[in-house]
């Protein structure tokens, strides 16, 4: 196979330039070859590898997992049962996660159930939302720059452009650490 451009690559192996050097970059694939005017070329090794990187993450391994795979898969005197502890690990991993999600779901289905959806302000949806936290009542929204100034605007000021400051819903706050726990994983 002739060596390919960083485009070519990336389209051989179905992922995005962008993917290529940030692979790269974290030491996944070799560092490319390089032109005489600096352009980088691949080969079939770094798109068979670009796909197997692909493939791994398509399963939801972590860039370290993906890393331990990569050299398993290099290495002829592997033994397969390295290579099932990796993917255990990922599946016990899937398998909490799904657990969360089905959490998430059948709270959600409750709390869309319960709603009256009518014309009244009640709502099990909200309420359950603003669980803990204080009620907003009628405060005046602040900007950013409010905020960060630690005051408010002076009487007879002119507005800014700015938007409102707002915190996430309290119910919002389980699946923000989950979403940041998983994005720490890998």
């Amino acid at each position: 196979m002739q060596m390919m451009n960083i485009g070519d690559a990336a389209k051989a192996a179905g992922v995005t330039p962008k993917m290529v050097r940030h692979y790269e970059l974290l030491g996944l694939i070799p560092e490319a070859e390089r032109t005489g005017s600096g352009y980088r070329l691949y080969g079939s090794r770094e798109i068979g590898m670009l796909k197997f990187i692909r493939q791994s993450r398509g399963f939801g391994f972590s860039t370290r997992q993906i890393d331990s795979l990569l050299a398993l898969w290099r290495d002829d005197g592997r033994e397969s049962r390295q290579v099932k502890r990796v993917a255990e690990a990922q599946l016990a991993e899937l398998e909490q996660r799904q657990r969360e999600l089905d959490e998430m779901r059948a709270t959600l289905s409750r709390l869309v159930a319960d709603c009256a959806d009518d014309a009244e302000s009640h709502c099990a949806i909200i309420e359950s939302l603003a669980a803990d936290a204080p009620a907003p009542g009628r405060v005046k929204a602040r900007t950013l720059k409010e905020v960060r100034a630690g005051e408010k605007r002076p009487a007879g000021a002119r507005r800014t452009a700015a938007k409102p400051v707002a915190a996430p819903a309290a119910g919002h706050l389980g699946l923000m650490a989950w979403a940041h726990s998983a994005a720490q994983r890998s």
